[in-house]
């Protein structure tokens, strides 16, 4: 038996659009089925909003999306940035995207980087030839990183 976690996000009005961006970025294809689609009639706000919408790719890259139905168009602020070694959040969680490669992980970081906030640049650490973390213009928190090697003992 096997199971797949796929990350579901939530979205104020915008998720096509993040849809739409993150297939830019990690590339496949894109499912986006609308309020309309499902009944709702055409002229009703919100109509035209993601009641269903999934990018899958061939990498393994998968993630859902919903536009809250009536919700503000503003977020709430979130907040997350770093200090003194530490990551200080009022998120309850991170998109989390590991790769094989620092030249994977590079391409990217390149692209979601575009309008984002950056929290941690991508970089070598500790534990990763390559660790990065950064808020999307969406107001998702991306860490991306390298698998490290393991050494058997």
């Amino acid at each position: 038996m096997s199971i797949t976690t796929t990350t579901h996000l939530n979205f104020r009005g915008d998720a096509r659009k993040a849809l739409e961006f993150y297939q830019s970025v990690f590339g496949g294809q894109t499912t986006i089925t609308t309020y309309g689609d499902f009944g709702m009639p055409k002229d009703v706000p919100g109509a035209d909003n993601v009641v269903f919408g999934q990018l899958e790719a061939d990498n393994g890259f998968r993630v859902m999306a919903y536009d809250i139905p009536g919700a503000p168009a503003n977020p709430p602020a979130t907040s997350t940035r770093r200090e003194n070694g530490v990551t200080i959040t009022d998120q309850p969680f991170f998109v989390s995207v590991r790769g094989t490669s620092l030249e994977e992980v590079q391409a990217y970081w390149d692209k979601l980087a575009v309008g984002a906030a950056i929290i941690e640049p991508l970089a070598a650490s500790a534990w990763s030839p390559g660790f990065g973390m950064l808020t999307d213009s969406f107001g998702v928190t991306w860490i991306l990183d390298v698998a490290a090697e393991h050494n058997p003992s």
